[in-house]
């Protein structure tokens, strides 16, 4: 069985309701996502905040996974902390042009039009034949739900890729912070585990100011086998504390040099006014001598199977067998003594379904 008709059982299982413009628009949004909703930020947000007021409060979160990079995130999660702003800036940073959506949904069209077919939906296999011509001469225009389905389970959500979709507690985790004031996030964890991409995310989300681990590289004058022993020693945290960690708990500019691996030196400073929330990401972050100044501390914990796949596509076999040899070892040493796992309140297992 394939994934679509896996996801299409799972949906009418959950729906029994629903009509032949409910597959449609499922299949739909699997292939284009929510392009065609966006008018603007603005709008959109008003039209999510109008919404939610009507919903029930006490309804659980629930993201229901569509057949492709896409997921309906439910308007519920409002109620654990996820703000109408952060749900609309995602809804908007997901709506973007799918070059080959057509091609996926008549593919996806397909394999609905089997299972109708073979009795699996109780659905008229002549009227499902009818609407999808009608729907298919009009070039696939954006479908509205059924009326038995907006009536029987009243529909509530937004169209969100799965990139983001995947971090909706860590984001209503970050909009409790920042309603509180500034505040600042470590993402921690292995290489590879995708804690730049992580990062990267949070800016778009949040225009957030990032500092990377990288950039505070020993030196070579401080690579001494001293230094190498100590747990979490891989790593300038006295320059680190001095240059960031400090000015940002005084609310002062950040001024600091990156190291730059190429020439093994500093680059010129750099001069930072943090944003409201500050975001740093990279091995050795969450140090017990930094815990303290962290507002949420989180994981990414990689499966070493996938961790040793990404390394080999990203890296030269030479560098990767200082990662194999040198580096994640340290790592693991660091992560074991320190219990750095158990000390970060949100854990994010990243694995190859992921």
């Amino acid at each position: 069985m394939t994934n679509t008709e896996q996801l299409l059982i799972k949906h009418f299982q959950t729906y029994p309701d629903l009509q032949a413009e409910d597959i449609f628009k499922y299949l739909y949004q699997s292939a284009f996502g929510c392009e065609h909703l966006l008018s603007n930020e603005g709008d959109a947000l008003r039209y999510i905040k109008s919404e939610y007021a009507s919903l029930c409060r006490s309804a659980a979160a629930l993201t229901e996974p569509l057949d492709g990079e896409y997921s309906r995130v439910h308007l519920s999660h409002l109620n654990d902390g996820l703000t109408p702003e952060t749900l609309t800036k995602l809804f908007c940073l997901s709506a973007k042009k799918e070059a080959d959506g057509k091609v996926l949904l008549e593919q996806k069209l397909q394999v609905a039009k089997k299972l109708v077919c073979e009795g699996v939906f109780p659905l008229d296999s002549d009227d499902f034949e009818k609407k999808l011509e009608l729907w298919r001469a009009d070039g696939y225009p954006a479908v509205r739900h059924s009326e038995a389905f907006r009536s029987a389970y009243r529909p509530a959500y937004r169209v969100i890729a799965n990139r983001y979709a995947s971090y909706l507690s860590l984001f209503a985790k970050i909009d409790a912070l920042i309603k509180k004031g500034n505040a600042i996030v470590t993402l921690e964890g292995g290489s590879a585990s995708g804690k730049t991409t992580l990062a990267r995310i949070l800016h778009e989300v949040y225009g957030c100011t990032v500092f990377h681990m990288d950039d505070f590289f020993l030196r070579p004058e401080q690579r001494t086998p001293e230094r190498f022993a100590e747990v979490g020693g891989n790593v300038d945290r006295e320059r680190f504390y001095e240059e960031v960690l400090k000015p940002l708990k005084n609310n002062e500019t950040v001024r600091y040099r990156p190291f730059d691996c190429s020439t093994q030196s500093l680059k010129d400073e750099l001069i930072v006014t943090p944003e409201k929330l500050t975001v740093i990401e990279g091995a050795y972050s969450m140090h017990p001598a930094f815990e303290e100044y962290y507002d949420l501390a989180v994981f990414l914990d990689i499966e070493p199977e996938y961790q040793r796949t990404r390394i080999l596509k990203r890296n030269s076999p030479q560098l990767a067998k200082r990662f194999f040899e040198e580096w994640i070892p340290l790592e693991n040493r660091y992560f074991s003594e320190t219990k750095i796992k158990e000390r970060c309140a949100e854990r994010i297992v990243v694995n190859m379904e992921a």
